[in-house]
């Protein structure tokens, strides 16, 4: 027996043999071709671009079946990149210019763009460039001949062991045979992981080279829950693994219970549990999980999946779709947030030292006015078909904020002279300036709502780039400086009978949740998997039980001291936490 720990990104517990994915090697020639294979290899070019649309539209079916048909479409965004004009004629003009020969000039133009948003601290972003890389060594591959696997031909019961897994072989997957996938690279936020939990079978990533040791055929245990593997299990740890497997099951049960249940705490302190999106496709989950509400759309990535401005149209079809899905839910649309390590193919920014704390997201937007003035039509007509409220992103000074709300002033007073209805919306800050939270109680007097973006906010009050592993030891949601900080932004909302949320990824932290209770957050938001096991911790804390607690740890002295507070609170009180 031998044991491995990486990150588990999928849950459940799974034993059975192991099936190897390892592809044949891409060796590309660097060597130049002369002028008359120019032509030639353009065309090679073309041709298995075209051989990789079929694939994908034979992969996109199989995953209609296996995943669901929103899930599948990210095969409309593959095709999109198998299109992408500035893709196929930068690596054009590497062959015709540089006599490059078709993989190789792809393989340089596509490692550009990996690089670029691999880079990025973003999550979306992040996929952006697993989707490049596999569609682009999907025609490098065809250009030179390469077989590519068939996972859907997987007919018995393996775990399967790879270096990664890209969406297509992910989505190929059949859960019957496939009992769950162990990989050398990848975070929580890896396309392999989201198809991971789609699909409900356990896995886990970035476990290292070692994984490669493990000999085909041989039983593997996995844990995805807990990021445990074990090599040639023995009888008794299989044993004990299908106990824990039917707890795991019992769990699942319970927390169904809890899916489009009102989230109030034991002694009947009520609040609401909401869902983050980033596109109407990901209404789906929201429903699935019964979200309260959405607390955070990021609008930012209809943006970032167009090759140019998207239009007020297509800007208002999308809101318009979403807020009419919720059915008079509140939907939380946050206006765009670009910059910093977000970026578009299609506008250049200025070079920064520092674009974290630059030219990003409303400071953008303040300055391109017709920008601006596009979404704030978009958002103000597809007032009419919901409840809608609109979140600024990095504001930092009164100022700002006044001209933000005199902006979409002016836009709705444009929109009813033109004869368009406008519906009621609130209009809010994204508190993520430390500069906001030290004047809530003025800044409260003028905006809606607050929507707090915890990641954001840990960075900037301890400078400390969330992207630097160097300092990664400084991203302290426990920290009692943080705490107080939303503990003070949350006093000013209710002061003035404001409403205050929590969209980072401090929303979904189980053992913060009896801390946001204790200070009366009004609203959670975060990933729809998670909102059934934050609404039924909720249900288990006592709010009275929960402000001795908060009185507490806001006048520790480190977040250790906090982490241990919570667990004996959870301890005192019998709660369990899953």
């Amino acid at each position: 027996m031998k044991k491995l720990s990486g990150i588990g990104v999928s849950s459940g517990i799974a034993t059975a043999k192991i099936y190897k994915l390892i592809e044949e090697p891409i060796i590309i020639s660097e060597e130049k071709i002369s002028e008359e294979k120019i032509e030639e290899n353009i065309e090679l070019l073309k041709s298995s671009i075209i051989s990789s649309e079929q694939q994908i539209n034979k992969i996109k079916e199989i995953a209609i079946k296996n995943i669901g048909k929103e899930k599948a479409e990210v095969f409309d965004a593959h095709i999109s990149i198998l299109k992408d004009p500035e893709i196929i004629d930068s690596t054009i003009n590497k062959i015709k210019e540089e006599r490059y020969n078709a993989a190789h000039a792809l393989k340089e133009i596509a490692t550009n763009f990996i690089s670029i948003f691999e880079a990025m601290d973003d999550e979306y972003m992040k996929e952006r460039s697993a989707d490049i890389k596999d569609v682009t060594n999907r025609i490098i591959k065809n250009i030179l001949k390469i077989n590519i696997k068939d996972l859907s031909l997987i007919n018995e019961e393996v775990i399967i062991i790879s270096h990664d897994l890209t969406p297509s072989e992910t989505s190929q997957l059949n859960p019957k045979f496939v009992k769950g996938f162990l990989t050398e690279i990848g975070g929580r936020t890896s396309h392999s992981a989201i198809m991971a939990r789609t699909l409900e079978i356990p896995a886990i990533v970035g476990i290292g080279k070692e994984i490669f040791s493990f000999e085909e055929d041989e039983k593997v245990l996995i844990d995805g829950a807990q990021g445990e593997i074990l090599y040639k299990p023995t009888q008794e740890d299989i044993d004990i693994s299908k106990l824990k497997a039917k707890k795991i099951v019992e769990q699942k049960l319970e927390l169904e219970k809890y899916i489009n249940k009102k989230s109030i705490s034991k002694d009947g302190f009520e609040t609401e549990v909401a869902a983050n999106i980033g596109s109407p496709k990901d209404i789906e989950g929201v429903q699935k999980f019964g979200a309260e509400g959405i607390g955070l759309f990021r609008s930012e990535f209809l943006y970032m999946d167009s090759q140019e401005w998207p239009t007020e149209e297509e800007q208002f079809n999308s809101y318009k779709k979403v807020l009419e899905a919720l059915e008079g839910k509140r939907v939380v649309i946050r206006t765009l947030d670009i910059g910093g390590d977000k970026h578009l193919s299609y506008y250049e920014f200025p070079k920064e030292l520092n674009p974290f704390l630059g030219y990003r997201a409303i400071r953008l937007q303040l300055k391109e006015k017709d920008i601006f003035r596009t979404q704030a039509r978009a958002l103000l007509r597809a007032s009419a078909f919901g409840k809608l409220a609109i979140n600024v992103p990095m504001i930092a000074t009164i100022e700002e904020f006044k001209e933000v709300k005199a902006f979409f002033d002016n836009t709705k007073k444009e929109l009813i002279n033109e004869g368009i209805k406008v519906g009621k919306y609130e209009l809010g800050i994204m508190v993520e300036v430390p500069s906001v939270v030290e004047i809530a109680d003025i800044f409260a007097k003028h905006a809606d709502f607050f929507s707090i973006g915890t990641n954001d906010l840990i960075q900037y009050t301890f400078a400390a780039d969330r992207m630097s592993e160097h300092v990664s030891y400084l991203y302290q949601p426990f920290n009692p400086a943080i705490l107080r900080k939303i503990k003070k932004v949350i006093d000013a909302s209710h002061e003035v009978k404001k409403w205050t949320a929590i969209c980072g990824e401090a929303a979904s932290e189980p053992m913060l949740t009896p801390i946001f209770i204790g200070m009366g957050l009004d609203e959670f938001s975060m990933s729809a998997t998670a909102v059934p096991s934050i609404r039924r911790l909720i249900s288990l804390i006592d709010k009275s039980k929960a402000e001795e607690l908060v009185n507490k740890v806001l006048f520790l002295e480190t977040q250790n001291e906090v982490k241990e507070a919570i667990q004996k609170f959870f301890k005192d009180n019998n709660i369990e936490v899953f």
